[in-house]
């Protein structure tokens, strides 16, 4: 397949990261001689400096025998445009990155921009307002991903001391717990860059982020096994009145929480109290604490912070965590704060870069692939496959499968049902099947659901 990307920011970084493992004929292409620079020195794809824009460069590496055009620079305008030039010069399909999430809802939208050549856009913003509306949903946890509308769950929490599974391995922890239905995918241990695949004989250690693929009839039992309570979350305070702001607050709102939006713009906060009816709009300064104090912050259940300062996002956590809040949610640009989000006391960090580029990443993806989703923490992928007739993952029971050890079937949904994958579980055509896989394994998995 050949990809090629125009943009060597952080959304192009990652999307060439992920490609660089599938052995995909990949092309990235951007002004900046020194992002192209970095991307030679640690990726295995080829870098073009130039204007993507420019029918002349398209054209010396081959349009019009491009599979995907990604288009994902800072501007809309000029992802539009590049998709464009793009699909008329031959490529197949286009993907962009937009700003504007009006031309997402397809109820306001009266433009087919497949018309132009734009067959799919994306818009991190939105993204991420989502994201942290799951996150809130599933309070105790900093990282949820629901399958077929939650059939399934992938559920991520740093274990504490509180735990009773701590310094159990994970045949023992399923053993005092035997009437809870879940299986541990994926372990990222302080200190450790390398995600543990969990076996049996796996110990689970204090500070652990461990993830959970738990059924929806479980996940009220999950709770106890890590030593948490569900708390539900009704007051909500944002700092911070971008885009992702304002659609947070807007997201919210339908969903009858009750939310206050900080912003430090006056005329900014005038327009957005102008536009969110259901949202008390707070004119100052959200790192001021007398604001916060007058503001009620300790009687918030959940702090989302999204201005465009990620170190000013952190530490108005940090704040608003010490004030007693239960949830806190930080925006952050630059991607190396994911790894230490449970070092600096941050529950539940978010890069909407990083958001996007897994999102886009699923249209490259084989065509037995329902789902896709990046896990925060790790760099790694939760796929949902559909199983197709004779594949060769039905062949045998899951024990016999040869599966990579870099892998871990997670459980599979067949008749919208949730069942657990044992040993001895046979998958059968037409299932969904719930795959944790870190990458140097994804096409060996690919190659078991042909």
């Amino acid at each position: 397949m050949k990809i090629i990307i125009a943009g060597a920011g952080d959304v192009g970084f990652h999307l060439a990261k992920l490609l660089s493992y599938e052995s995909q004929d990949t092309y990235i292409i951007d002004f900046d001689g020194e992002k192209l620079e970095y991307i030679n020195n640690h990726l295995d794809v080829i870098t073009k400096k130039g204007d993507a824009t420019s029918i002349k460069l398209l054209k010396e590496i081959g349009i019009d025998s491009a599979d995907l055009l990604i288009a994902v620079t800072d501007s809309q305008n000029t992802n539009f445009t590049i998709s464009v030039i793009g699909k008329s010069l031959g490529a197949k399909k286009t993907i962009a990155r937009i700003d504007n999430s009006e031309f997402l809802n397809e109820n306001e939208c009266e433009v087919d921009f497949t018309q132009f050549g734009l067959d799919f856009m994306i818009s991190p913003q939105e993204l991420a307002a989502n994201e942290i509306k799951m996150l809130l949903n599933q309070s105790s946890f900093n990282d949820t991903v629901a399958f077929e509308s939650g059939v399934f769950n992938v559920m991520g929490t740093p274990l504490t001391y509180k735990s009773p599974i701590l310094d159990l391995t994970v045949k023992e922890a399923k053993q005092k717990f035997p009437n809870v239905d879940f299986i541990t995918i994926a372990i990222k241990r302080q200190g450790v860059s390398q995600t543990i695949i969990p076996r049996g004989d796996t110990t689970y250690e204090l500070g652990d982020q461990v993830y959970f693929c738990v059924p929806n009839y479980s996940m009220k039992d999950l709770y106890p096994i890590i030593g948490k309570k569900q708390f539900n979350i009704k007051n909500v305070m944002i700092l911070g009145g971008s885009s992702i702001g304002e659609k947070t607050a807007r997201n919210l709102c339908k969903d009858n929480f009750k939310v206050k939006l900080i912003e430090k713009n006056r005329e900014k906060a005038e327009t957005l109290a102008e536009q969110l009816n259901d949202t008390l709009v707070i004119n100052g300064d959200g790192r001021d604490l007398e604001l916060l104090e007058e503001e009620n912050i300790r009687e918030t259940d959940a702090f989302i912070a999204v201005t465009g300062n990620s170190e000013t996002n952190i530490m108005s956590c940090l704040v608003a965590k010490s004030k007693g809040v239960k949830k806190t949610v930080a925006l952050v640009e630059n991607m190396d704060y994911i790894d230490i989000s449970q070092t600096i006391g941050i529950q539940s960090l978010i890069n909407k870069k990083l958001i996007a580029a897994s999102n886009i990443f699923r249209h490259i993806r084989k065509g037995e692939i329902l789902a896709l989703a990046n896990l925060h923490n790790i760099d790694a992928e939760v796929f949902e496959f559909e199983v197709r007739d004779n594949a060769k993952v039905t062949e045998y029971p899951i024990k016999d499968l040869r599966f990579p050890r870099e892998a871990v079937f997670g459980g599979i949904i067949r008749n919208e049902e949730a069942i657990m994958a044992t040993g001895n579980m046979q998958i059968k055509a037409n299932d969904k099947v719930i795959v944790f896989c870190l990458p140097e394994a994804i096409s060996t998995v690919e190659s078991l659901f042909k």
